[in-house]
């Protein structure tokens, strides 16, 4: 007789035992984190450089602001104008929808996004809006009103600079824009994780 090739104290080896705990696998195509942050990296400057198109149309659409001088003091040529108010709103309108279609471009570019491209939407629509302000009042009517007036002369229309009223809610339209659209986007219409599916468990040896 021979002896037993598996000792009896040690039950035999069933690799194709399925394990009690499987393992979860990350989901394919996730990127790692390192280029998590350099796609939030090119996102914020892409948005940064977008800035730029939004002050040039801010320019262009923003309503203007008339002024008049007498020669000795410079007057609203219209008092009960809203063209102030109309450059702050031109402003907000303009960067919302700056936000929507960056968070659309980078959900579409970036199915896996996580928060580190939120934060570069973010990050990216202060600095557009910031430059997107910049352009507008460095291309505009000129910013010395004294100087501008005795330049026109007394009883001549001119414009006033473009400026922002209520400029930290305008350097907000943008990233919040950006943010809410792009989570609704994920949550709507993101990869899901796998559900765990339920192994049958086989029987116990018996004695």
């Amino acid at each position: 007789m021979t002896a037993p090739l598996t000792p009896p104290h040690q039950p035999p080896n069933d690799s194709h035992w399925p394990s009690p705990y499987p393992a979860q696998a990350e989901p394919d195509g996730a990127p790692s984190t390192g280029t998590e942050l350099r796609q939030a990296a090119v996102v914020a400057a892409g948005s940064g450089v977008a800035g730029v198109l939004l002050g040039l149309l801010w320019l262009w659409l923003a309503p203007r602001v008339t002024l008049i001088s007498d020669g000795k003091a410079v007057f609203l040529r219209n008092s009960e104008g809203e063209a102030a108010i109309g450059m702050d709103g031109t402003f907000v309108l303009l960067a919302l929808g700056f936000g929507a279609v960056a968070a659309g471009i980078v959900f579409l570019v970036h199915r896996y996004g996580g928060i580190a491209l939120v934060l570069g939407l973010a990050l990216g629509g202060v600095l557009g809006s910031l430059l997107a302000w910049g352009v507008g009042v460095w291309l505009g009517p000129e910013r010395d009103v004294v100087a501008h007036a005795k330049a026109v002369g007394p009883n001549v229309d001119f414009q006033a600079p473009l400026e922002l009223n209520m400029a930290a809610a305008a350097m907000l339209a943008w990233p919040i824009a950006a943010m809410i659209v792009h989570l609704a986007l994920t949550a709507l219409f993101g990869p899901r994780d796998p559900e765990p599916e339920d192994e049958a468990w086989p029987p116990l040896p018996t004695a």
